[in-house]
């Protein structure tokens, strides 16, 4: 079916998506709107992931004709589209800059691992480029003014913005791959004796010297926040 796949060559055009408002092409007003679709198809893939989001299943979950969808999203493309920007919604509610822009960075890069948890299919819908829609663009606008302190110039903070959200989902990426892989028995023991066996050999000493150095294991939290900190206490103001 053609509109389960990705739309044209051209891609999503972002003028035709979010300057348009989105209205049925003939007959009578269907019981549904874009908003209503947009959300079935956030709650099927927050349920049981991106792969299980087609248009068949989002039409049967808001009781339409498949074909009576594609006035709102003609390929699943633009759906997802439609998606990334109704869950960003949720960044929106934020507290206005405190002035402090490495820990208002930081709490925007918290608030967005903590969306990126509840919306697990988020880090690979923001692997592919996507077209800011209206919450997007409110969220955005409230990093950029989050940077101006930094004096950093616009194209500047744009780069930071999207380093900082490429770590965080990059780092939640990780995380939930880890939660869901099931480690055999034994497997960490096995690794722990593993590289201590090569870090006493001799021909491994700067990795000798990082693993005297570690720590007791810490959680996904602690890990964030460490390399959190790391990425933003590094970059440069001027």
């Amino acid at each position: 079916m053609p509109g389960e796949g990705k739309s044209g060559g051209a891609g999503v055009d972002p003028e035709r998506l979010w300057l348009r408002p989105a209205e049925p092409r003939r007959g009578r007003r269907p019981s549904f709107t874009r908003e209503a679709i947009t959300a079935r198809a956030v709650a099927v893939a927050d349920a049981e992931g991106l792969e299980a989001v087609t248009m068949r299943r989002v039409a049967a979950e808001v009781g339409a004709g498949v074909m009576s969808l594609y006035s709102y999203a003609p390929d699943k493309e633009t759906l997802l589209e439609l998606m990334v920007d109704h869950v960003s919604a949720e960044l929106t509610d934020t507290d206005p800059p405190s002035g402090d822009w490495r820990a208002d960075l930081k709490a925007v890069a918290r608030l967005q691992r903590a969306h990126m948890l509840r919306h697990p299919w988020l880090t690979a819908a923001l692997a592919t480029r996507r077209s800011p829609g209206p919450h997007t663009l409110a969220f955005l606008e409230h990093v950029l003014g989050v940077l101006r302190p930094s004096g950093l110039a616009g194209a500047a903070r744009l780069e930071v913005f999207a380093q900082l959200t490429g770590f965080v989902a990059g780092h939640v990426g990780y995380e939930i791959a880890q939660a869901r892989a099931a480690e055999p028995p034994g497997r960490a023991e096995a690794e722990a004796r593993y590289l201590a066996a090569v870090a006493a050999d001799g021909h491994h000493p700067e990795l000798a010297e990082a693993l005297a150095s570690a720590g007791a294991p810490t959680t996904p939290e602690e890990t964030f926040t460490r390399f959190l900190d790391r990425l933003v206490d590094g970059l440069d103001s001027t």
